[in-house]
């Protein structure tokens, strides 16, 4: 039995009654427990408020969402203190056989390493979290590389552990590693790849949590919502969520509309076909009727002869030209397409300075229907099959 100054103490406070020595030792482990439990909750509640009013004083800004991190950090900071604690002074607190006591030591050294750990790993998270809140954080992720480093640190910790349980050199233990070192990469080549594949990306800006990226090797179109070590997750537009290979981003294509949303604007390409029949050259008068008819069509510089398709062409453009929606500081113009079996193709190419999915969809549409209707004025028919139901 090994007699400590906790037990000295309870005795004190008894007297000179007789204590059983069973009875003395239980009641002796119970303070003992019960003073690492009170110094364990008095750190963790203490060291919480502590940590906010010094990041206050070095930043004004919000750090609400540290609240997680933070009291994590406060736990394992009150475990670590107590791991030591009880190695230090252990033989001063409990009474317990030498072999239970010895076991007992390994077991504090064993929490010890893992608190450490942990500790690391909360302030990992702890400057990714504030890493997160810079602007530039969602251009250049960092996700997959703290992921690595964590798994840096817990294979550390691990091998620590072990060495601690077996009582042996770390070094010990890691010089058995060469022999599982086929095993170990074949496990890991997911991650391997992935950690690759996360600087790459990092370095090179390629993805970026938000970024719209179309994969059409695994179906994926949508928003990325999750830019892991091992998976990326992309919320596909039904809502539907695709999980991707972060190192097939690397090693297959994909389209990434970021630089569509960051441009002037988004494009608009829709083509109408011309009933090629219906395409007539315009007398004189006829182009006097028209240019009174239209104003846009009275200020342009127009050949003696031209089609009615030429006054369509230009005409749709100046209109085009006059709505607030297009930029027209990008291309702007309506073109004419090679002559299919289908008739003859007149191309709207023009950008949106709206681009989200929903108004760019229904600019292109009223722009489309616009035309259409404008073509009867000009008399031209758009191609159309005809349908062998009857009327």
């Amino acid at each position: 039995m090994n007699t400590g100054h906790v037990q000295d103490f309870i005795v004190s406070l008894f007297g000179n009654a007789d204590i059983h020595p069973a009875i003395l030792a239980v009641l002796t482990n119970c303070v003992s427990f019960g003073l690492l439990v009170v110094v364990f909750a008095g750190i963790k509640l203490a060291l919480v408020p502590k940590v906010k009013q010094l990041v206050a004083n070095f930043s004004q800004a919000k750090i609400s969402f540290l609240a997680p991190q933070l009291s994590k950090l406060s736990g394992r900071v009150a475990l670590l203190i107590c791991s030591i604690l009880f190695v230090i002074i252990h033989k001063h607190m409990f009474i317990a056989p030498d072999w239970v006591m010895i076991q007992l030591k390994v077991a504090a050294q064993v929490i010890l390493i893992i608190a450490f750990g942990f500790l690391v790993s909360s302030f990992i998270n702890i400057a990714h979290a504030i890493y997160q809140q810079q602007k530039f954080a969602k251009d250049v992720p960092i996700k997959g590389i703290v992921q690595v480093t964590k798994l840096v640190i817990f294979i550390i910790t691990g091998v620590l552990v072990v060495s601690t349980m077996v009582d042996k050199s770390p070094t010990y233990i890691l010089s058995g590693f060469g022999a599982i070192a086929a095993v170990t990469l074949l496990v890991f080549k997911d991650t391997i790849l992935g950690l690759v594949a996360s600087i790459q990306i990092a370095a090179n800006r390629l993805v970026a949590t938000g970024d719209w990226i179309q994969v059409d090797t695994f179906g994926a179109d949508g928003e990325v919502i999750d830019l892991g070590l091992n998976t990326v997750r992309v919320r596909n537009w039904d809502n539907t969520v695709t999980t991707i290979p972060t190192y097939a981003l690397i090693s297959d294509s994909f389209k990434n509309w970021r630089a569509m949303q960051e441009s002037p604007g988004r494009r608009i390409k829709r083509a109408i076909a011309i009933d090629m029949h219906s395409v007539v050259l315009l007398d004189g008068q006829q182009l006097t009727d028209y240019k009174n008819k239209f104003t846009g069509l009275s200020t342009m510089c127009l050949p003696e002869q031209c089609s009615n398709l030429t006054l369509y062409r230009k005409y749709a453009e100046w209109v085009l030209k006059q709505r607030v929606e297009i930029n027209t500081l990008c291309t702007c113009m309506v073109r004419e397409l090679s002559p299919t079996q289908h008739g003859l193709p007149v191309e709207f190419y023009c950008f949106s300075k709206d681009k989200s999915w929903v108004n760019y969809e229904h600019l292109q549409a009223d722009i489309l229907d616009q035309m259409l209707v404008l073509m009867a004025e000009f008399e031209l028919r758009p191609y159309q099959v005809i349908s062998s139901q009857s009327q």
